[in-house]
């Protein structure tokens, strides 16, 4: 099938960054998703005994956001520090040196799904004890979910395009596929994206708990994310940043960088029925697959892994694995199937672009992370699973997608690079 982009310019991944649940770097954070590890822990930074819920994905150590005063990190939110620190190491790890006038060509696309949620509660409690006078000054611009990507810009001299796309759940796949498109029709060279959340504090946790949406496994939590197996019970909420570089093909083969993989597909459509739940036969989801296969110009036989959204909800996993059937049809056995949130927790926001980040590696390394906690399938979730021990398994296309509140949906397709 011919590809819409056959006239855009290419789009290449030279630069990965990421902190989550199970890493404060992109390597340690993959080396546990290929070892089956689970980064959920009864949460350490807050008294859970009166909460329904006492479990999450945090941040397991300290984090890198390069070189910020003590006075500045006061300023600033846990999700912009995340995203921080996850830019960090993609910019260091793309090689790049925006020297001059390069920066005008080099752009920012981070988003938040929440934002500075605790930031907000905190400055709450302030006012109601000690009233207006007391609220931090900084609390807006601490709150608000594009000073991440404005932080982002800041640190590392990046003046083109600054876009915050906020879309809950498919906030990082939509930040890494509209800022593809923004190089593709020659708006900047230089994209440097993903998505960050910090949702691990007390309100965050109350209100999914009031919604029904999290997983109440209290006495087992690293059991407790269980994508497509029969006795999940909700999803868990987990933290973290997941930042790439992309780069236009020309510009990264021109200064000699190493290239990780192709941004060739991307798909995004709405379910237009529900504000919290999917629609009820995954239209929505199987749209915006088939748009991102069609954006690839690519037969969906040639899908050889697909990173799932997969949340471990009663509901959720059952429609979008109707949705993975009826579009990859004959082929189901050829492709393989997992979701790393099984390992790192819902990272809302974050959620798209560390798992996009999962199927980059997944096409340079052959190894494809596992469901982990999937012992008895759903019979409505039948598909040819990554069960619990990683796969070797050699791929050409790997797909990722990310749904969100809203009924928003948003599909990434990238492509080994092999020179």
């Amino acid at each position: 099938m011919p590809s819409v982009r056959a006239e855009r310019r290419r789009v290449v991944i030279t630069g990965l960054g990421c902190v989550s649940p199970l890493g404060v770097d992109t390597e340690s954070t993959w080396q546990g998703a290929i070892e089956g590890r689970s980064g959920i822990r009864t949460i350490s930074r807050f008294d859970v005994s009166e909460l329904p819920v006492h479990f999450a994905g945090e941040i397991p150590g300290d984090v890198n956001a390069g070189d910020i005063t003590s006075k500045e990190l006061r300023r600033m939110d846990d999700f912009i520090l995340f995203a921080l620190a996850a830019a960090r190491e993609a910019m260091e790890d793309s090689g790049l040196s925006l020297q001059g006038a390069a920066g005008d060509r080099a752009g920012t696309a981070i988003g938040s799904g929440i934002g500075g949620l605790s930031t907000l509660h905190e400055n709450s409690k302030i006012f109601l004890k000690s009233g207006a006078k007391r609220v931090s000054p900084f609390m807006i611009p601490m709150s608000i979910a594009n000073l991440a990507g404005g932080y982002v810009s800041i640190q590392h001299g990046l003046r083109g395009p600054n876009i915050c796309h906020v879309s809950a759940c498919a906030t990082g796949a939509h930040s890494i596929g509209e800022a593809a498109r923004v190089i593709e029709r020659g708006d900047a060279d230089v994209m440097v994206v993903g998505g960050c959340e910090s949702p691990v504090n007390v309100m965050g946790v109350v209100g999914f708990a009031a919604m029904r949406a999290l997983s109440t496994r209290n006495e087992d939590p690293e059991k407790a994310s269980r994508p497509f197996d029969v006795d999940r019970d909700g999803f868990v909420m987990g933290e973290g940043a997941g930042v790439m570089v992309l780069e236009a093909l020309e510009e990264a083969q021109s200064r000699g960088a190493k290239i990780y993989a192709e941004v060739v597909g991307y798909g995004a459509s709405a379910d237009a029925q529900f504000v919290t739940l999917p629609a009820e036969d995954g239209e929505g989801g199987r749209r915006a697959m088939s748009l991102a296969l069609a954006d690839a110009g690519i037969d969906p036989s040639e899908i050889g892994y697909l990173n799932a959204h997969g949340t471990s909800t009663p509901a959720g996993d059952g429609l979008e694995c109707g949705a993975i059937r009826r579009v990859f049809g004959e082929h189901l056995d050829q492709l393989a199937v997992s979701s790393t949130k099984s390992m790192t927790g819902h990272l809302l926001g974050a959620a798209g672009a560390v798992e996009a980040l999962f199927c980059v590696r997944a096409l340079q390394t052959g190894l494809l992370p596992p469901t982990i906690n999937l012992d008895r399938v759903d019979p409505e979730c039948e598909l040819n699973h990554v069960a619990n021990k990683a796969q070797k398994k050699e791929i050409h296309y790997a797909l990722s997608n990310s749904f969100g509140f809203g009924g928003t949906n948003a599909c990434l397709i990238f492509k080994r690079w092999d020179g």
